[in-house]
């Protein structure tokens, strides 16, 4: 071989360790707006492969904010957001969608007059319907409850089996990344355990990577690898799950009376 050619081939392969090393989401020095509003301030945050990282905070804090600019809406208008590293900060929602990203959104959005099934359907037409009864019958085993209910229409049913049906509607994708936002809000302590339980599991199985946004800081932390802490559209705070447990400031802000 030529020196031009391994030349070539030192930089390929300095280039594939350097893409292995990169975050899987990166967001840097992103803004986001609402008309004249700022509502996110120079966020950075980083999730690598087979992480579950958490962002808690405030009920107004910018959290769900953050998740919907990395999904396209509204898009940042400063900043970058890379994701497998692919510059997405402009690409249209259905785009991203189809990049092995899947999001769980705020209050579930589940399509309430079709059924639990449809509604999977749905999940699995980002890459085409393919693997559609094998993914059907995976979720059905993580969520028992789904099978039981996979001809009813999913807005008769209860918040927590919706959410239940949101989170596996996203992974029949067979996301590479999870994105769930808020899915702990207005449900039983019970079906709380059980949904974080699952992510914990299929992270720990799968090496499934998930990026959790919630209120319930107890919960988030206690199940995130990292997270971060947002106060009214900037991150103040980040390091490992357990060590924001233990901080004396999240402590007096997030976990006082504690939800365990």
């Amino acid at each position: 071989m030529s020196v031009a050619g391994i030349n070539v081939l030192v930089d390929e392969t300095r280039a594939r360790m350097e893409a292995a090393k990169a975050p899987l989401l990166s967001v840097r020095g992103v803004s986001a707006y609402y008309g004249s509003i700022r509502a996110l301030k120079n966020v950075d945050v980083e999730v690598n492969e087979g992480e579950i990282v958490a962002l808690i905070g405030a009920n107004g804090a910018g959290k769900s904010t953050l998740m919907m600019t990395i999904f396209g809406q509204p898009q940042a208008r400063e900043g970058t957001i890379t994701f497998a590293g692919q510059d997405i900060t402009r690409l249209p929602t259905h785009e991203i969608a189809r990049l092995n990203l899947a999001q769980s959104p705020e209050g579930r959005r589940i399509f309430s007059r079709m059924t639990v099934r449809e509604n999977l359907q749905m999940g699995a037409a980002v890459n085409g319907g393919k693997h559609f009864a094998e993914d059907l019958e995976r979720m059905c085993t993580l969520f028992p409850r789904l099978r039981e209910r996979i001809d009813q229409r999913g807005g008769t049913m209860s918040g927590g089996e919706q959410q239940m049906l949101a989170i596996a509607r996203a992974l029949m994708s067979r996301p590479r990344l999870l994105m769930l936002d808020e899915p702990s809000l207005g449900l039983a302590p019970l079906v709380v355990k059980q949904i974080f339980s699952t992510v914990r599991e299929l992270n720990r199985t799968e090496g499934l990577t998930v990026f959790i946004v919630e209120q319930n800081a107890y919960h988030a932390l206690k199940l995130a690898h990292r997270g971060y802490v947002m106060v009214t559209g900037a991150v103040t705070m980040s390091g490992t799950g357990q060590a924001l447990l233990d901080d004396p400031q999240v402590k007096a802000a997030y976990l006082e009376g504690g939800q365990h």
